[in-house]
């Protein structure tokens, strides 16, 4: 059994319990006030016993916090036949909320049942044997019982499910954390595919041509210029792609994809229909970028390969999920692998797996492409791209 609630629970202070909604003056009472029930004994051997109860009850309460496994059962037990006896002979009912506030402190689930089933059993046992024993001292704190009564049927369960509340919080904060790590880590990898698929294969061709050029310039002046100007042309349209990511990095929002993938359809001559509202909601923008990148995507892919000559595209919005569907009216495209990654098919999962979306492609008559992100997702909180 867990008996510790935390590492923190090891200091001497936490002898006086904190958090349980009576301030910390009152639990100071609680300590001092058994010596008062104590001395009120008439006899010399009853104040002594009282005592050595007293001592013994706060020795056992401190052992409990320290020790784990069978030590834990033999303090807590300890503290129960302490409380029981003070109850009992001496009127003293509020060690049993202290033992409360422990028990509360808990984890195992197993042993806060017992120790709390337990421990009501016996301070309800013990006080209605002591309305018969001590009937003159019960009365004159009756109110201050059915308080600690009260106490010890709801202080371990307020207690045990807030620090259940607060581990979750704590493993909400890690898991937050790691996502927020991982949001970095996938930026990254976006940013060196996306610099990778714009500036690789247009520095390769500027090397390429700059070989060429420097080879022809005696040989043939006016090659070597047309080469030239074709570098300055791939040179400039490589400023212009880099520029274009950098600003998409800002985080693309699904409504202005819209607009842009019309102005491309439309300068490609295919006809383009949208249907749904673009305009998503309660979705963080981590997961409306990667849908907006892969709508762009899809929607290069139709004016490259497809050969079409209309295109769809409809957001549906659900409780469940967002649902893009692109559909053209085109060749096709081929189920292989290669064909996938040739087409950014590839790229595509990649950062729809990161959200939990998935992909998939129908090819009858031309392409229906079905991209999916579940709800789940979007509930997390916001705050990625901005």
């Amino acid at each position: 059994m867990a008996g510790k609630g935390s590492a923190t629970m090891q200091h001497w202070f936490h002898i006086i319990p904190k958090n349980t909604g009576l301030s910390a003056y009152a639990w100071i009472i609680f300590c001092i006030l058994p010596f008062y029930f104590v001395f009120r004994s008439s006899s010399t051997l009853g104040i002594i016993f009282g005592i050595v109860m007293i001592l013994l009850f706060f020795t056992a309460y401190r052992v409990s916090f320290i020790s784990d496994g069978w030590t834990v059962y033999l303090s807590v037990g300890m503290e129960m036949a302490i409380s029981i006896v003070m109850t009992m002979f001496l009127g003293y009912v509020y060690f049993s909320l202290f033992l409360a506030f422990y028990i509360g402190n808990i984890q195992h689930k197993a042993g806060f049942i017992t120790l709390y089933i337990v421990h009501l059993i016996t301070t309800i046992g013990a006080v209605s044997i002591g309305f018969f024993t001590q009937t003159e001292i019960f009365l004159s704190q009756l109110p201050f019982i059915i308080i600690s009564v009260l106490g010890v049927i709801l202080l371990p369960l307020t207690i045990y499910n807030r620090i259940k509340r607060e581990k979750l919080e704590d493993q909400l904060k890690d898991a937050n954390e790691k996502i927020s790590q991982l949001v970095v880590l996938e930026e990254r990898q976006r940013i060196a595919r996306d610099l990778h698929d714009t500036l690789g294969q247009k520095l390769s061709l500027i090397g390429l041509k700059s070989d060429l050029a420097s080879k022809l310039i005696n040989v043939n002046p006016d090659s070597a210029k047309s080469e030239i100007d074709d570098i300055h042309q791939t040179a400039r349209t490589a400023l212009k792609e880099v520029r274009e990511m950098v600003s998409n990095m800002k985080g693309a929002k699904l409504k202005d994809e819209i607009v842009r993938i019309q102005q491309i359809l439309k300068a490609a001559q295919i006809e383009f229909h949208a249907e749904g509202n673009p305009e998503l909601t309660n979705t963080p923008l981590l997961v409306e970028n990667v849908l907006s990148m892969c709508l762009k995507e899809a929607v290069t892919n139709i004016v490259k390969h497809s050969q079409a000559t209309s295109c769809r595209v409809a957001i549906i919005q659900s409780t469940n999920e967002v649902l893009i569907k692109v559909e053209d009216n085109g060749i096709g495209m081929s189920d292989k692998a290669e064909s996938f990654s040739e087409h950014g098919i590839q790229g595509m999962r990649e950062r729809l797996d990161f959200i939990n979306g998935s992909l998939s492609l129908e090819s009858s008559g031309g392409t229906i492409l079905t991209i999916q992100v579940p709800n789940v997702i979007q509930q997390t909180e916001q705050g990625d791209l901005s």
